[in-house]
This record gives C-alpha cells, structure tokens and sequence, in this order.
C-alpha cells in the first residue's frame, strides 16, 4: 500500500487534463469539513475526558487487544482516504461521505475503548495510552487538513507524511508499557536520559571554556578585554563545582530509583500503583529543573539565580528521596543510597549559599 501512495505522483498531468475537461469529477469537501470538526471534538473529549466507572473486572488482554484492533482500523481508514484523494477520479459525494463515516468511526472506537482503562490502573499509564490515542486522532486531523487544502491537486509530499505519520502512530501501540510499573519505567528512563544528556552537555561546556578571543591583543582603549560574559570568572568556577554536584546527584538519583522500581516495583495493589504514580509525578519535576540550573550557570552568571535554581532543585531532588524512601520500591536494602543522596544534596546545597551569600 506504502508503494502505491509513493507513485501516485507520477500521475500530475493525467490529473490536470481531467481537471481542465469539462466531465471531471469534482471535489466533494464538506463531508471531510464536517469529519475534521468530528475529529477535533473527539480529541478534546480525549484530551479531558476520565475514564468510566464500571463494576465489571477490568480485563488487560482484552482491553490491549480491542485498542491495538481498532488502532489497526484507524490505519486502514487512513489509507483509504488518503488514496481516494490521490488520483484521479476523485470520490463522489457519496464515496467522501462513506469515506468520513469510516474514518469517525475508527477513531471513535479507539477513542472508546480508551475510555475503558480504569484511573485504578494507574494514571502514568492511562497518560501514554491517552497521548497515543491523541497522536493518532491529531494524524488524522492533519491528513483532512492537507486535503482539504488541496483537494484538485494529486498526491502532495504533505499529504505523503500525513499518511505515514498516521501509520507509524498507530504501530507505536505494539510498544506501549501495559501496566502502570512498566509506564513508570519507561517514564523515568527517559527522564533520566535528559538529565544525563544536561550533565554532559555541561562538563563539555567546563572543559572548553576559555576565553574565545585570548589571543587578541586587549582593547587599547578599555584596557581589556570586552568579552568577559563570554566565560566563567574564578568566583563563579567556584560555584560551578556545588552546582554540577547537584546535577550529578539528581542524575545518581533516577538512575538509583529506576534500579529500585525494576527490583522491587509491583502494581498488584491500589496503594502500590498510587506509589508509583506518585513516584513518576515527583521525577518528572527533576529534568526541568535540571534544566533551569544549567542555563543559568552559563556566562554571564547571575549569583544570585543561580543559588534560587540550586535551592528549587534541591528541594525537588529532597522530595524525591522521602517519596521513595515511603513507598514500597524502598526496602531496608535500598536504604543507603537514599540516605547517602540526601547527604550529598545538603552538602552541595550549603556551599552554593557559603559561595552566594554575599549575594543576599
């Protein structure tokens, strides 16, 4: 089918030959206008609806294998529209209503059996489940768009990606986590990815910093040098060192409670899901502010926000470690790093005041 949709190009001038004869077929739009606005008030139902409260026991095969179904008809629906539009003749008015009504009804059905996923099995996972459903129906919303922008004109490179954008977010079902523990997993590696990404993307920055123009000889009227926010003064080299121990110990923190959660995280119980969720709300705070800190680390560097980004991270990484050291994925045996974390979190906090205090 993909090869199909990629020759269909090769069909421009037959195109516009029958778009200048008198007998072409036309356009029929308004059935795909009235398909966008139904696709539009069901993603936003999507995006803010809750789940619905049923006494029936929930069943996670048959939930996992009627979503991945209906996920695998909203492809096929998209394929179909996305080829009647791409040669000529185009549909009728009859064939573009027949066409939309397949397509609302795929993504409805998706959009339903969503809704079947209880809040009990975990809202980290109900999250990702709603975003792929999301990606989905937003796919689909774009594929109408770049046809009804362009509907007399044949197969669009646009209209190509909107296509396979469809196809490649209705195969990511296969790889969604399908119980709370493996979502929080997958949450917290991909948080711990962007702050390990933050801690090198620093000690890269410290061990090139120099000043960029030192082989130019010093201004001779200023008498030096006009780039100094350009690099690091000793007094802010000092602080750097408390700061990257806090982006270490925040990196050292997800790392450890990502082992932890793997070893000893279940979903079995309510409380135990709650955990967890509590767990992924309280680590995703960490990367931003990760983030926060590093930026304002950079030449020129303000004290000052540095010390109010160290403290909110600190305070971040603080809540972190008695969140875990609560909950179930913390057994004596994990007891240690979370103690010798909190430690070290203290301690790089108190010499970024020592160093900014004459600041206050």
């Amino acid at each position: 089918m993909r090869r199909s949709l990629e020759r269909a190009p090769r069909g421009v001038r037959a195109r516009e030959r029958m778009e200048r004869e008198p007998g072409a077929a036309g356009p029929a739009p308004a059935p795909l206008r009235h398909l966008r606005e139904a696709l539009r008030t069901a993603l936003a139902r999507i995006r803010e609806g809750e789940s619905r409260e049923s006494s029936e026991t929930f069943e996670q095969q048959r939930f996992w294998d009627t979503l991945g179904q209906t996920f695998k008809a909203t492809s096929q629906e998209a394929t179909k529209l996305s080829l009647a539009f791409s040669r000529p003749p185009l549909p009728s008015a009859e064939d573009c209503q027949k066409l939309s009504e397949g397509v609302q009804n795929a993504v409805l059905a998706a959009a339903t059996v969503y809704y079947w996923l209880p809040k009990g099995q975990g809202t980290t996972l109900r999250k990702m489940v709603r975003d792929a459903t999301a990606e989905v129906v937003e796919g689909m919303i774009q594929l109408t768009d770049v046809i009804l922008s362009s509907p007399l004109q044949s197969l669009s490179q646009e209209q190509l990606i909107s296509t396979g954008s469809i196809w490649e977010a209705c195969e990511q079902i296969s790889h969604l986590p399908q119980d709370n523990h493996a979502a929080v997993l997958s949450a917290m590696a991909a948080y711990l990815g962007v702050v390990r990404d933050a801690v090198e993307e620093m000690e890269q920055a410290q061990r090139e910093d120099q000043d960029p123009y030192s082989d130019i000889m010093e201004d001779e009227e200023l008498g030096s040098r006009g780039n100094r926010d350009t690099y690091w003064s000793e007094a802010d080299r000092k602080l750097l060192s408390p700061c990257m121990g806090l982006m270490k110990a925040s990196k050292a923190c997800l790392k450890k409670l990502l082992g932890a959660v793997k070893l000893h995280g279940k979903a079995d119980t309510p409380e135990q899901v709650a955990q967890l969720d509590d767990l992924a709300d309280i680590t995703n705070e960490i990367s931003p502010s990760v983030d926060e800190l590093a930026l304002s680390m950079y030449p020129p560097m303000n004290q000052l926000s540095v010390r109010l980004n160290a403290a909110k991270l600190a305070s971040v990484l603080k809540k972190v470690l008695e969140i875990t050291k609560a909950s179930h994925v913390c057994p004596p045996s994990e007891e240690g790093w979370v103690q010798f974390l909190t430690g070290a979190v203290d301690h790089n906090m108190d010499k970024i005041k020592d160093f900014t205090q004459s600041e206050l």
